[in-house]
């Protein structure tokens, strides 16, 4: 898969959280995805359990911030971010895995209570 399709993918994803619009989600996201966050927490499968888990972190008006270049392989690019809030920051690692159709197919964020703030 081409670089720049993983990289639009990330910045899609930025996007999303800085205008807080989850049609943005919806759309970078396959029908049937799955999603880890955090990895070791349920798996959400498909896309309405997916949008349910973006809702809370729009509501809590989290946004992203960048904190390293993606890192890109075959169909899946990793990055990592600061994921700020009130009063909290999150720093994550996550990876998507794109389809054939560009859109996320799995997501799984890698953090843990030492990547709390």
């Amino acid at each position: 898969m081409e670089t720049a399709t993983l990289k639009k993918a990330v910045q899609v994803y930025v996007e999303a959280f800085e205008k807080g619009d989850l049609n943005i989600i919806r759309q970078m996201y396959a029908e049937d995805a799955t999603m880890e966050d955090p990895i070791g927490s349920p798996a959400r499968h498909g896309i309405e359990e997916i949008i349910e888990f973006y809702k809370a972190g729009f509501a809590m008006g989290m946004k992203l911030k960048l904190t390293g270049k993606p890192r890109c392989a075959g169909n899946s690019v990793a990055f990592s971010f600061d994921a700020q809030m009130k009063g909290m920051t999150i720093s994550p690692i996550d990876v998507f895995e794109l389809n054939a159709d560009g859109k996320v197919q799995h997501m799984r964020a890698y953090w843990g209570p030492e990547n709390v703030s």
